[in-house]
């Protein structure tokens, strides 16, 4: 295992911490079976990092379009995931399947679901609850269940060690099962799930280490914490850290517009301190299945409990309005010419909440889509990947494939889908760029 690297923002002196952690140490060896419950943007890579390291996966999603999806390569999926899968389908060591019984058949059980949050920012285990019941029913003894899905503290203990008790397989003692959050980051190759270290926190001592070796074929680095609670709170710290961080940098681009200052500038001159800074980019808001959901579990669990976290609530909310900025800022630009957001052509250039990917939840998009129409403006988009979309309202939207930069009174960039065609926006008379990053018109305004 490669020497850590401690991301503290400290005094300089991270290094010296190092001994605090628990590094997993074992023999790789090859798995007999394992089984993926949730084939989405975390199940799905973690399915094709297991073959050759695993003799079966059995994929299992209750989602029979999902699976013909995947069965026709036609799946979200990044290089070099994507030839991995290939191989495995070709060879048959992934098994496809919306039957949860098949878990029973594998000698571990990683369960990769999505935990949502409703309009109201309450927790939506509607998913996990499910997955994690059907695995306990079909739960033997001997075998390794891992939970990587973001949730509140305690939903490893609730979901899966209390009900398996219940069936009279103890955690420890007839099954093994522990917490190992996942750190896949869809669309960006930077970020390869084998060099991603991860944390594994079990039940019992015995539980975490054979979680451990489970989670150790897919990283070539895996660190151990003291219970699945503490695995769950660290997944929670991550995202919160990172929700915090976006809501900061979007208010300091607010600043620096003020001052007539470039924020991107600014950032990458703050970021070559080697200490004491770990800066991010600001945008047109926060999207994807975690930042702007997993906060909200912390927040709804210390709310049960009537204790406030004042700071996270406030980024939260920040990070939420963020859109309404962007039509504001809109309106903004269209005025500077005599003109009015309401009857005016806008379109929106990028869709997917990050560059890359065909996500859309929680995509800023669609809240400013909405909201400009709101105001009156007639509203396309444009983005490659996302060939259609539905708004909040239910309404169905089509990209339009092939737009021309003088159609339109007003272009608003919110995602750079990389490759993408983009020299038309130059034709556009009027361009937002809410990225702050955007080349491609040299007379654009920044949000």
């Amino acid at each position: 295992m490669a020497e850590s690297v401690l991301a503290l923002a400290v005094n300089g002196r991270e290094h010296q911490l190092n001994s605090k952690l628990i590094p997993f140490r074992a023999d790789r060896v090859v798995l007999p079976s394992v089984a993926i419950v949730g084939l989405g943007y975390v199940g799905l890579p973690t399915a094709a990092a297991l073959h050759g390291e695993c003799g079966r996966v059995i994929g299992i999603d209750v989602n029979e379009r999902r699976l013909a999806e995947i069965a026709a390569l036609e799946a979200d999926l990044g290089e070099p995931d994507q030839m991995r899968l290939k191989e495995a389908l070709a060879e048959g060591t992934l098994e496809l399947t919306t039957q949860p019984s098949a878990a029973a058949a594998a000698d571990a059980v990683i369960i990769c679901v999505p935990t949502p949050v409703d309009a109201e920012q309450v927790p939506d285990l509607a998913a996990l609850r499910g997955a994690c019941a059907a695995v306990v029913a079909h739960a033997r003894p001997g075998q390794v269940i891992i939970l990587t899905s973001t949730s509140y503290v305690g939903t490893t203990s609730e979901l899966l060690m209390t009900p398996l008790a219940e069936r009279g397989l103890v955690a420890g003692t007839d099954i093994h099962v522990a917490f190992s959050p996942e750190r896949i980051d869809p669309g960006n190759p930077d970020h390869l799930q084998q060099e991603t270290p991860r944390v594994v926190g079990g039940a019992t001592a015995e539980c975490t280490t054979r979680a451990a070796a489970v989670i150790g074929r897919l990283t070539d680095a895996v660190y151990l914490v003291s219970s699945a609670e503490a695995a769950e709170a660290t997944k929670l710290y991550e995202n919160i850290f990172r929700a915090v961080s976006l809501a900061l940098a979007n208010e300091f681009a607010d600043a620096c517009g003020v001052l007539s200052l470039d924020p991107i500038e600014v950032t990458l001159a703050a970021a070559t301190k080697p200490y004491g800074f770990l800066g991010v980019f600001p945008g047109p808001g926060v999207g994807g299945h975690c930042i702007p959901c997993d906060p909200h579990y912390l927040l709804w669990q210390l709310g049960r409990g009537g204790r406030t976290s004042p700071l996270i609530e406030q980024a939260m909310r920040s990070i939420s309005l963020r859109p309404e900025q962007v039509v504001r800022r809109a309106a903004e630009v269209l005025a500077a010419d005599g003109r009015e957001l309401a009857g005016s052509r806008v379109i929106v250039i990028g869709a997917s909440y990050k560059a890359g990917v065909r996500d859309l939840r929680e995509s800023p998009a669609l809240a400013i889509i909405a909201g400009l129409e709101c105001s009156g403006a007639d509203v396309s988009y444009h983005d490659p990947l996302i060939p259609d979309l539905r708004l909040p309202g239910g309404r169905q939207l089509r990209a339009v494939a092939e737009p021309q930069g003088a159609e339109w009174d007003l272009a608003v960039v919110h995602t750079n889908q990389p490759e993408a065609d983009y020299s038309w926006v130059g034709d556009c008379p009027r361009v937002l760029d809410a990225t702050y990053q955007f080349g491609g018109a040299p007379h654009r305004t920044v949000l």
